[in-house]
């Protein structure tokens, strides 16, 4: 019995140092953010809402690089090819005179079909290159920037004719430096309503339902739908009660109200599948533990919130609710495409394009539509940074966008063979809480908020180098070890 217990509680040391190991990065910037937040001298309220606003902005385009690492591509340093492609369609949706949400979704309609262009050429690019993808990639991303500084210098005013004294330099020929947003784009996403979301989402939902009840012909299916389609038209109903448009009728939604949401979704999720389980399926060996897990959790999390300290900064936080939205939705998307086959195809590529290839799988187009997707979420991660930011750097705004997002992702745990929501969620928030007290940490011991700036460039490129050389090491000796076996 005592080496039964001595055996167990040796494999849960063990388990437990390779799990520390295996998240050393995280836990080392954990441990600079709690350090840069206790010394920068600002209220907490300050530094979580700047980390809040700045996940919302940023959150997209890293979650943008998951596909292309999932498919054996590396580090994506060609995201950069998508953000021009936002900021084409920016320019010219704000030279048209298109404001607010219309004016968003023209850019999104102009840029998608320049982003799969631009994805598609890159992703021929990288099949010439295998092997060498990311250094090709950022190769590729300076000769981009290239191109797109004589289009907007020359092009635009020199051959393309544009007559605006707000966005062209004096002489017609060439766009300024910096473009204001305000009164075309500026939060045109973020002021978007939860009532105007949520009924939209219903709207969209009513309809997929519907479809699906006129094409299953089996009577489970209809059952199933008919009951979606109730429920869908309740809720759609529920949204016209006074108290309900009242509250759904705001924009940015207090973080304490978003905290308890979550809880009581969590709570009743938790309940519903284990009361499935046990009482409707009644499956006694049904493991209701994970559920049992989600409600605690639920629990905790709100009583929390009832901790001095944490209540004041949830009740100081707003969030864009919309902007959160459409990451959630994005995290959404990740994990439904790796369930489809395209996603299987696209993890076996990326594990082996030997064993691909006998599977049948044309890999070079397999990774050519990996490269389409990212460009596509990167055109439009930069489309929510730009209208959130508010203001458009003509030659600058796409320029550090690669470096960032995978710094991000990197920061987050992930590496040049794995990545996942989770990392890009957990790395931008780590991240950008360095970027945000950096230079306040900085000034308060050094007499110098420069250091601070220096520091973060160092994190941007220190984590990136780092992580380039670990994918070197690992690749180097994986053949040494394969001829050791041999």
């Amino acid at each position: 019995m005592k080496n039964n217990f001595f055996t167990y509680t040796k494999k849960q040391s063990s388990n437990f140092i390779k799990n520390i190991y295996s998240n050393k990065v995280v836990l080392m910037f954990l441990i600079l953010c709690i350090f840069g937040i206790s010394t920068t001298g600002k209220p907490l309220t300050y530094t979580f809402s700047e980390v809040f606003s700045r996940f919302g902005r940023n959150a997209f385009l890293v979650l943008a690089l998951i596909v292309p690492v999932i498919a054996g591509l590396g580090l994506n340093f060609g995201i950069v090819v998508g953000a021009i492609a936002a900021q084409i369609a920016i320019f010219f949706v704000v030279y048209w005179g298109f404001t607010g949400i219309g004016g968003l979704l023209l850019c999104v309609l102009i840029c998608t079909p320049i982003a799969i262009l631009f994805g598609y050429f890159v992703g021929v690019l990288y099949n010439k290159t295998k092997g060498s993808e990311m250094i090709t990639g950022m190769v590729m991303a300076f000769f981009a920037d290239g191109l797109y500084q004589f289009f907007f210098l020359f092009i635009l005013g020199g051959i393309i004719p544009i007559k605006s004294d707000t966005l062209m330099i004096d002489g017609g020929v060439g766009v300024k430096n910096t473009i204001d947003l305000t009164g075309n784009l500026k939060y045109s996403l973020d002021n978007i309503s939860m009532l105007i979301l949520g009924r939209t989402i219903l709207i969209i939902g009513f309809i997929i339902v519907l479809a699906n009840l006129i094409i299953h012909k089996n009577n489970e299916g209809k059952k199933g739908n008919l009951l979606r389609l109730i429920l869908i038209v309740a809720l759609f109903g529920f949204t016209f009660l006074p108290f309900v448009s009242q509250f759904m009728g705001t924009d940015q939604l207090l973080l304490l109200d978003a905290v308890t949401i979550a809880c009581i979704l969590g709570i009743v999720y938790g309940l519903a599948r284990i009361i499935y389980i046990k009482l409707i399926k009644k499956d006694k060996d049904g493991d209701i533990n994970r559920f049992i897990a989600i409600i605690i959790v639920a629990i905790i999390s709100y009583g929390l919130t009832y901790v001095p300290a944490i209540y004041a900064i949830t009740k100081f936080v707003k969030l864009p609710v919309c902007t959160y939205a459409t990451v959630i939705l994005l995290c959404g998307f990740n994990r439904w495409l790796l369930s489809t086959r395209l996603g299987q195809n696209l993890r076996t590529v990326g594990q082996s394009r030997t064993v691909a290839n006998s599977a049948g799988i044309n890999v070079n187009k397999t990774r050519i539509i990996a490269m389409c997707i990212s460009t596509v979420l990167a055109a439009w991660g930069q489309i929510i940074y730009l209208q959130n930011l508010g203001t458009f750097s003509t030659y600058g705004a796409h320029t550090m966008v690669g470096q960032y997002a995978i710094a991000a992702l990197l920061v987050g745990g992930a590496s040049v063979q794995k990545a996942n929501s989770k990392h890009a969620i957990l790395g931008v928030i780590l991240f950008h809480t360095l970027f945000v007290v950096a230079p306040f940490s900085a000034s308060n011991l050094f007499g110098s908020s420069l250091i601070g700036e220096y520091f973060r460039v160092f994190i941007c490129f220190g984590v990136i180098a780092v992580s380039l050389a670990m994918h070197a090491w690992k690749t180097a000796i994986k053949p040494t070890a394969a001829k050791e076996n041999k």
